[in-house]
């Protein structure tokens, strides 16, 4: 008997789905087309020349992923901004090293492609690069049967900046006296999430109820994660800035300190800012302790810099022309032995 011919669809990868969502993206990954891009998607590899002008250019890299947020995507379906967040997570995390974001790649995973949700995705990607200044290049979508459920994905991504050798930020300046700048955050940004779905469950809240005015808790939980590289970059050109720290999973008390000398620690003032509706239901629906909201969300801070005090104010100008609604949060004071290094009061 004459066994029945077996295709690669067959086994639940669609290859011209495949080749289809290649089409689609072309023409979003060409809206972030940037000098030093020399071949980009449908290669095998992506081609980028680092740019001219460097004496002692240092290439700076990123890879990072939306964490749990997904699973609220995939409950709401919610599709279009999840790839901003991607984007953001990677390209603020070396921004805070001085890199200027050169190019992004993102991987893409599923059971069985959907080619309309998929493209919405890699839409949200192509924002995020947009709003980075960096070029969408090239990545991966991996169509896996039986690895993930019917209507789910997973998503990474990958991100090459580059810095001036003599440029690089790294906090070894960073003294007592220094100050800190807040910019706000969007929301929870793509971090504590486990803790906010957790506490969604336990409340049965609902998602599409309105919630702070005129937009929902789903809207609130969802807001894609800021950009900071434009206003930071501008920032970077015209002051000396001693420290950047992008606030995500261990929140202000668990990634100021990263950046900061033994000696010295972070005093900050939670009175400095006003703390977004979504963090004060999240700690009331939660019962949720200061110090455990402090060490997981960014309870409104989603990127710190640190400026010696007479550079205060022309920074929060500078950052004020660049649309930032920056503020003063705290100081850099001494270190004693047994000190945290960050408090927030």
């Amino acid at each position: 008997m004459t066994q029945e011919s077996l295709t690669y669809r067959d086994a639940g990868v669609d290859i011209d789905a495949g080749d289809a969502l290649v089409e689609r993206i072309k023409p979003l990954a060409a809206m972030t087309r940037r000098p030093g891009v020399l071949a980009g998607i449908g290669g095998f590899g992506a081609l980028f020349e680092v740019p001219a002008g460097y004496r002692q250019p240092v290439l700076v890299s990123g890879t990072d992923g939306v964490g749990t947020k997904l699973r609220l995507a995939f409950e709401l379906q919610r599709h279009s901004t999840i790839g901003i967040d991607l984007v953001a997570m990677s390209v603020n995390d070396i921004l805070v090293q001085g890199a200027e974001p050169l190019f992004f790649l993102d991987y893409f995973a599923c059971g069985k492609l959907d080619v309309a949700t998929a493209a919405e995705v890699v839409g949200g990607i192509a924002r995020g690069c947009e709003l980075a200044g960096c070029a969408l290049i090239g990545g991966e979508t991996a169509e896996m049967p039986g690895m993930y459920p019917e209507g789910e994905y997973d998503l990474a991504g990958f991100a090459v900046g580059v810095v001036e050798k003599s440029a690089i930020i790294d906090g070894s300046t960073i003294v007592a006296g220094d100050v800190l700048i807040g910019l706000p955050s969007s929301g929870a940004h793509s971090n504590g999430y486990s803790l906010l779905r957790r506490i969604i469950a336990r409340t049965q809240a609902d998602l599409t109820a309105t919630f702070a005015g005129d937009t929902t808790l789903a809207d609130a939980i969802l807001a894609p994660t800021r950009i900071y590289v434009q206003p930071v970059l501008a920032l970077l050109r015209a002051l000396p800035v001693k420290g950047l720290a992008h606030i995500t999973g261990g929140g202000l008390t668990g990634n100021v300190p990263r950046i900061l000398p033994p000696t010295v620690r972070a005093e900050i003032a939670q009175s400095a800012w006003r703390r977004p509706a979504l963090f004060d239901w999240l700690q009331r629906a939660g019962g949720v302790t200061d110090g455990e909201m402090h060490r997981v969300f960014n309870c409104g801070i989603g990127m710190v810099v640190v400026v010696a005090s007479a550079d205060v104010e022309p920074a929060l100008q500078l950052l004020h022309d660049a649309g930032e609604a920056a503020l003063v949060i705290g100081r850099i004071e001494p270190r004693a032995a047994g000190d945290a290094a960050a408090v927030v009061r």
